[in-house]
């Protein structure tokens, strides 16, 4: 198979899936945004999830046809291109309603350049559906052309984690799915070509995003079953975690632990799946329960802390309290959707004063996305609080003691310390 191959969105998931085709193919990856076409073609990629090396690897200065990567942002260098592969956000808005405006918009830019024979898959998280009800009819519109007849469509969804760099885009089982059993056979020969870890060829289109979004709903049940035990055990004085392990010593007990479920996927697909249930006249209950006691965590442990300060008798109003993390998950730049920032707003309700310290953060995104300030730089002063929100390694090998006044709270949200007053 000897494809063109443009990949739309080269973000978390769309530039370690670029890269990784780039190394077999002749590979386009198109974004919107030139800032990120120009740090990419310096071999640079701010969010960590391609080292310098291998993407200066599979890079190309100019477009022809051998294998490798050029990255652009011009409509007329993906033209060319036979398989079209849209990895673009899939968000939900503040009344946690799913977004589907950055797919219509890749699928319209798609649309423009759609060729005869060519082949569009999708590996946006969506709810069971939406590739054939939303993004086709958005191609044949702008193309003129004729689903199934004229072109094709599949779906794989991402399964990429971010910050993880031992389950990388290639050894990850990938799911495959395509609009006729044909194009599936075809699509998943693609996949195959580049994943070691081997695919999975699902029957149709909405198996697989069915499939992706019950990954991540099934995960938030089970931190949501968890946090629930966490907010009964600190009731009763037990140690959660110590209970956690003691259960854990079952074959099949599923290891989860209790936490702040942010993020682009856990705390968001779930959301979707129940949106397209209501569509068709069901109401979700439990993975809407869950989803209601995963978004309550950022509240409850801010009142965690505030109750610590005053059983030390700290007075609250007025406290200087550090937060350490504000990442969605550790070792990881990615803030979006991050729950910490519940925490902070919720801190702040009580009239403490945070200061939000992580070395992984780009402090200008954080103020961008929240409208609050974070520093890349170690405070030099003490607190009455530390709030370890992100277990980056950095803070796990780090003195906190040295950010503590004398009478003061260490909380540990993540269960990772060994110092720590109280731990969610």
């Amino acid at each position: 198979m000897n494809k063109k191959i443009c990949v739309i969105g080269l973000g978390y998931v769309g530039l370690p899936l670029a890269r990784l085709f780039a190394t077999q193919y002749d590979v386009v990856g198109f974004d919107i945004n030139q800032g990120r076409v120009d740090e990419l073609n310096k071999g640079k990629d701010s969010t960590l999830e391609v080292d310098e090396e291998s993407l200066k690897q599979v890079l190309k200065n100019e477009k022809n046809d051998s294998h490798g990567l050029y990255c652009t942002n011009e409509l007329e260098d993906i033209a060319d291109s036979q398989i079209y592969i849209i990895t673009v956000p899939t968000p939900v808005d503040k009344n946690n309603r799913p977004v589907l405006i950055p797919l219509q918009k890749a699928s319209e830019t798609v649309g423009q350049v759609l060729k005869k024979g060519d082949i569009v898959i999708y590996e946006s998280t969506v709810y069971p559906g939406a590739t054939e009800e939303e993004c086709i009819p958005v191609l044949e519109q702008v193309s003129g052309l004729s689903f199934n007849t004229d072109f094709y469509a599949g779906y794989s969804p991402e399964r990429i984690n971010p910050g993880d760099k031992l389950h990388t885009v290639d050894k990850i089982l990938k799911v495959t799915s395509g609009s006729t059993p044909e194009i599936g056979k075809e699509i998943d020969k693609l996949y195959k070509s580049v994943i070691t870890a081997g695919t999975h060829l699902a029957p149709t289109i909405k198996v697989a995003e069915a499939a992706k979004v019950i990954e991540n709903s099934q995960r938030d049940i089970n931190i949501a079953f968890v946090n629930e035990l966490a907010k009964i055990f600190n009731l009763l004085e037990i140690d959660t975690h110590a209970v956690l392990e003691a259960a854990g010593t079952k074959w099949n007990f599923l290891p989860f632990k209790p936490g702040l479920v942010g993020g682009h996927c856990i705390g968001v697909d779930p959301y979707y799946l129940a949106q397209k249930a209501q569509e068709v006249g069901y109401h979700p209950e439990i993975i809407l329960a869950g989803r209601r006691l995963n978004d309550s965590m950022g509240e409850y442990v801010a009142s965690q802390v505030v109750k610590a300060m005053i059983q030390k008798g700290i007075n609250v109003n007025g406290a200087q309290v550090l937060m350490l993390g504000i990442t969605f998950k550790e070792n990881c730049p990615d803030v979006r959707n991050t729950k910490i920032v519940d925490v902070i707003a919720a801190l702040e309700d009580y009239g403490v004063n945070v200061t939000t310290y992580d070395p992984w953060a780009n402090p200008d995104e954080v103020k961008h996305e929240y409208k609050l300030n974070s520093t890349n730089e170690m405070p030099n002063s003490k607190f009455d609080a530390v709030v370890l929100g992100v277990s980056h390694n950095e803070f796990k090998e780090m003195d906190l003691d040295r950010f503590r006044n004398t009478n003061s709270v260490l909380y540990d949200v993540k269960g990772v310390l060994d110092t720590s007053d109280k731990r969610l």
